[in-house]
């Protein structure tokens, strides 16, 4: 699953081509693509042109009070971010990607900006070059894969979320750098 506007340096595009080779390897796997922009339509029709679009849901945009049970209704977070632009649009640090591990999930990220540093790579989940298709299938289909390290992985995120990503520790260390 997925949560983010839909714009083409979030990575979603980089999920559609990989979702062929994760259907082979998992046919009854299904895409959720959770968000709204203006790269909605394009990705729409990348799904029917790539033959996935019966196995990838896009919900549009939904409410913030409904977005823990969107991401609840995943087995694994993906979000292979990538920059663009000759380095003018990046990702931030990827706080998304902090969501998903709070609730459990493993993530798969993009190697753009600030986003690896939201995943302890082999840990909470895997960093992945965002514009490589294999890449990204390949870690989808190994976390769908292995029930045992999605529970590994999805409660390491947890954990270090809740020991170093709580707003009361991060107001803390703004308060004494300050």
């Amino acid at each position: 699953m997925c949560v983010s506007r839909l714009v083409p340096r979030k990575g979603q595009d980089t999920l559609i081509r990989a979702w062929p080779a994760v259907l082979r390897a998992q046919p009854d796997a299904v895409l959720l693509v959770v968000g709204d922009g203006p790269y909605g339509n394009d990705l729409r029709r990348l799904a029917r042109e790539t033959g996935v679009a019966d196995s990838v849901r896009f919900t549009g945009s939904v409410p913030w009070s409904e977005l823990p049970a969107h991401v609840g209704a995943g087995d694994v977070f993906a979000m292979p971010c990538r920059t663009r632009r000759g380095g003018l649009d990046v990702e931030g640090l990827g706080i998304v990607y902090l969501e998903a591990s709070a609730t459990g999930l493993p993530v798969v990220a993009g190697d753009s900006g600030g986003a690896p540093d939201a995943v302890k790579e082999g840990e909470t989940g895997f960093v992945v070059r965002g514009e490589s298709v294999p890449q990204t299938a390949e870690r989808i289909v190994t976390l769908l894969g292995d029930a045992g390290l999605r529970a590994r992985m999805g409660a390491a995120g947890r954990a270090w979320v809740e020991e170093k990503w709580r707003w009361d520790l991060l107001a803390q260390r703004l308060r004494e750098l300050l």
